[in-house]
This record gives C-alpha cells, sequence and structure tokens, in this order.
C-alpha cells in the first residue's frame, strides 16, 4: 500500500517522543460536545490527515482519530484470473462481504483509476484501489526504547502490540510510522528484521538501503544468533529440547499455521530458564464456555494435557530457521504453548488439546480451526488458557476487543471496542541478536512477565548462547563460532 501524501503544514517532529495525552476524549465519537475543538477537527477530518500523525494518548493507548485513506496495491500473483469481488471476498476480513460488494459497485474500489464491476478478471500489472473512512485500532503508548544508533543502524526494543509496517487495520499506529512522527517526515525506515505484531523486543532499523541489505543477507545466511523469551504452560522439560516439525501455513489470510508432514522444514531450540509454580492450585474449566467457579473436572485429564501443568516456565528459544509463527507453533505441538497466546493457546479454536501432537490434523481439521478462529475478534473474544488462573477476574471485568454493535456516524463501518491487555501483548520477546563470528551483539532487557515473582527467586539475566548452539551445531555450522 503506498505511503499518505505529505501534508502542507510545516515539519515538526514529536520532540522527544512526547504526544498530548487527553483526558475525556469519548472513544468513539471525538466530534461530541464535550470534545476539543482540535479533537472535532481531527474527528471530521475528510481528507488524508497527513504528516505528522495525529497521535494523542487515552487510557494508556495510543491513538489515531479516523481519518480518508485510500489503500493502493498492485495485483498480487495469486490474484491473477480471479473476479475482484471473490479476490476481497477471500483475502480480506477488516469489513463484511456486503461492504466490499457495495463499495466495488459505487467506485469505491477501482482498478487502474477506474470503476470495475464485481466480476472483473483481474490482470498482471493492474492497479486496485480502495478508498475507506479508516478506523486504526489504538496500540500500546509503551515508547520504542533505543538500545544502540549509529550512522547505519538503530538497534530498538519494540514494544508489544505495535506492528513493524502499516498493514491492515494499522498505518500510523505502527513501529515505522511512529518513529517518522519522532524524526521528521523526510525519514525512511529499513527494518532489517520483522517481529509479529504482539511480540516485543530487538528489531533492526537500518538508515540507508546498504546497511539494511547487508544486515538482512547476514539473517538470510543464518550466521546471526537469534534467542528469544517465552513464558509457557506448565514445566517445560529439562536439557535442550529441539523440535524439527515442518510448519505449513494452513490459513495466509489469518495468519494461521500448525505443525504438518507437507509443512517447510523448521527448527527451534528451547531450553528451560526457569519454572515457577504457582502460589496456589487452580481449577480450570471443562470448557471454554463456562467460568471457572463452575468448571465440571471429572473429564478425563488425558484430553486436556495443560489442565495439570500448574505454574509456568520462562523458555529460552534459538528458532534457527525462520517461518512465521515457528516458536509458538513448535511450543504448541509440544504441548506448552505461550501462556497467554490467543490463538494458539485458544481452546475455542483447538479444543481441549491446543493443538498437542497432531500433526496431521485428525483432532482438529484445519477447516474446523480456521472457523473457529475466524469468529475471534467478531463475536467471539480471543482467549488464552491463561485467563482461566490469575488472569480471570480481570478478563471476565474486560473483554478483549471484539465488534461492540456500533457504527461509525461517517461511514456506517461497524466499531470494534478497545482491544484488551490479551490482545496488546504476547509473552515472546526477542531478547538477542548476535553475529555468529563475535563482531557484535546486542541483548534488549528481560521484559517484566519473565521476571521471578515477587517474592520469589530466579534468574534475572540470560548466559550466552552456548548451550543452545551445541544442540544444534553439527545439523547447523554456520551458527557455531
Amino acid at each position: 500500500m503506498t505511503e499518505p501524501a505529505t501534508a502542507n503544514a510545516p515539519i515538526a517532529p514529536i520532540e522527544n517522543g512526547m504526544i498530548p495525552e487527553v483526558e475525556l476524549l469519548p472513544k468513539e465519537n471525538p466530534s461530541k460536545s464535550d470534545a476539543s475543538d482540535d479533537e472535532k477537527r481531527a474527528s471530521n477530518n475528510t481528507t488524508d490527515p497527513g504528516w505528522p500523525a495525529p497521535y494523542y494518548l487515552h487510557e494508556g493507548l495510543r491513538r489515531v482519530a479516523p481519518y480518508n485513506y485510500t489503500y493502493e496495491t498492485w495485483c498480487k500473483e495469486r490474484w491473477r484470473g480471479r473476479e475482484l469481488m471473490d479476490v476481497f471476498e477471500s483475502e480480506f476480513r477488516d469489513r463484511s462481504v456486503s461492504y466490499y460488494r457495495q463499495a466495488i459497485e459505487t467506485g469505491l474500489v477501482r482498478v487502474d483509476g477506474k470503476v470495475a464491476p464485481p466480476n472483473h478478471i483481474l490482470k498482471n500489472g493492474q492497479l486496485v484501489s480502495h478508498t475507506i473512512h479508516r478506523h486504526e485500532p489504538p496500540v500500546s503508548a509503551e515508547p520504542i526504547g533505543i538500545i544502540h544508533e549509529d550512522d547505519d543502524m538503530i538497534v530498538i526494543n519494540k514494544p508489544s502490540g505495535i506492528p513493524v509496517h502499516p498493514a491492515g487495520r494499522y498505518n500510523f499506529n505502527s513501529v515505522v510510522e511512529i518513529m517518522r512522527a519522532e524524526r521528521g517526515a523526510d525519514w525512511i525506515a529499513y527494518p532489517c528484521n520483522r517481529l509479529d505484531r504482539l511480540t516485543s523486543g530487538i528489531m533492526f532499523v537500518a538508515k540507508n538501503p546498504k546497511s539494511a541489505k547487508v544486515l538482512s543477507e547476514q539473517i538470510r545466511q543464518r550466521s546471526v544468533r537469534k534467542e528469544y523469551l517465552a513464558r509457557v504452560i506448565g514445566n517445560f522439560p529439562d536439557g535442550e529440547v529441539v523440535c524439527n516439525q515442518p510448519i505449513l501455513s494452513i490459513s495466509p489470510k489469518l495468519g494461521l499455521n500448525r505443525v504438518r508432514a507437507d509443512g517447510k522444514p523448521a527448527r527451534t531450540v528451547f531450553k528451560k530458564l526457569a519454572y515457577y509454580p504457582p502460589s496456589k492450585p487452580r481449577a480450570r474449566p471443562a470448557t471454554g464456555e463456562v467460568p471457572p467457579e463452575s468448571a465440571d473436572d471429572s473429564a478425563d485429564p488425558s484430553s486436556r494435557p495443560w489442565s495439570h501443568k500448574e505454574g509456568y516456565s520462562i523458555i529460552r528459544c534459538l528458532p534457527v530457521t525462520g517461518r512465521t509463527h515457528q516458536i509458538r507453533v513448535h511450543l504448541q505441538h509440544l504441548g506448552h504453548p505461550i501462556q497467554n497466546d490467543p490463538i494458539y493457546a485458544n481452546q475455542r479454536v483447538w479444543g481441549f488439546t491446543l493443538g498437542y501432537n497432531d500433526p496431521n490434523g485428525v483432532e482438529n481439521t484445519d477447516e474446523d480451526v480456521i472457523s473457529r478462529l475466524n469468529r475471534m475478534g467478531k463475536e467471539e473474544v480471543a482467549e488464552a488458557v491463561a485467563y482461566y488462573d490469575e488472569m480471570v477476574d480481570a478478563y471476565y471485568k474486560r473483554k478483549a476487543e471484539k465488534m461492540s454493535g456500533e457504527l461509525c456516524e461517517v461511514c456506517d463501518t461497524p466499531l470494534y471496542s478497545d482491544p484488551g491487555s490479551e490482545e496488546l501483548s504476547l509473552w515472546l520477546h526477542s531478547l538477542r541478536y548476535e553475529d555468529a563470528g563475535g563482531d557484535w551483539s546486542y541483548v534488549s532487557p528481560m521484559p517484566n512477565w519473565a521476571l521471578p515473582p515477587s517474592g520469589i527467586s530466579g534468574p534475572t539475566e540470560v548466559g550466552n548462547m552456548d548451550d543452545l548452539v551445541d544442540a544444534v551445531k553439527d545439523e547447523n555450522p554456520e551458527l557455531a563460532n
């Protein structure tokens, strides 16, 4: 998609990363009478807001007032020879099928700048555009930390819950646009590695294409070691655990992956850093439909492998390959999913076994999993198993992001509620990147969720990567010194 046009207003970066805190701003309708004049103008803006992005803070979230925006994209290879309506119906889930049909018929969706019928057959080289009244989801207000900066590269500590690039419903609320707002409209980010929206930690942002190419090539050649921390359900096995299960993308639209024999090769090394037992036993529900106090514990425990895995482990992770969601999928397969993972620890999607040791999709077919996940964030809430224990009270008081039942006064778009903490955080953190030859190394601070609970002793730092690398040095000598 193209970036928004630069505004004619004078360029003035956000000073010191500071943006205004709005105290009494209505969440869905900033143009109401109790909003300030500036907020009313932002909400009623009928053109692209330009630059700098109109950020404001409210209730601990970074927000952007709704604005008109035109997406543009060249016809992708998988779209060629398909009807325009079919592409929108199968590839985009932000709005309803009826909305997309109306948008095509009324000219909000165009091909090469011209109105096209729903049955228009897309061809290579055609430009598809879609003009909408854009509603960006709020993201964490936590600032982007700087670990290192020189003339060629910035090493950042990315907060959880913020996407790297503008994509889907996110544009200004992305790492590259937030950094651009802080550094100036002419500043261009060249990200060298990718982190999922929910993942926090180390990222490399080059200042020029040459530096980006050099580091990206190192990463592709696997001469860069990467270490992540994860907080998983139960007491993870001791020693180095190597998972070599292949991974298959079963829904590009949903970004959903699972272990499959016919997937792409994948390898991850895991090692337990610490185990923290629960302070007291917790009852867990027999289904995802009832609160814990009314759960039926008579079900066969073997059908719910997570149900007796009390406490949690902090796990060190070395992904040798770089498949999408690789660490999350491998941990799920091993029976120790990330504790607050809204996808891979979600029993409404995967059932009682949470996808444990089901490489052939026998217990949960791809179609069933896709159908269940597709409902998350619309009429249902994406809930991880973790929210049945220490977070259960807060969870039921405040549901996660889903359709609010309200419509935008400008464009009649169904509005989402604010995301809950479970949709702004994943207990997976990019801790360390280092050159296998020892030329450079960068380590980020351990996140709070990986530190010992109050009153309990445990590790507050991580040693070197030798044990993790030794576990695969014969198969992957490029990681060894």
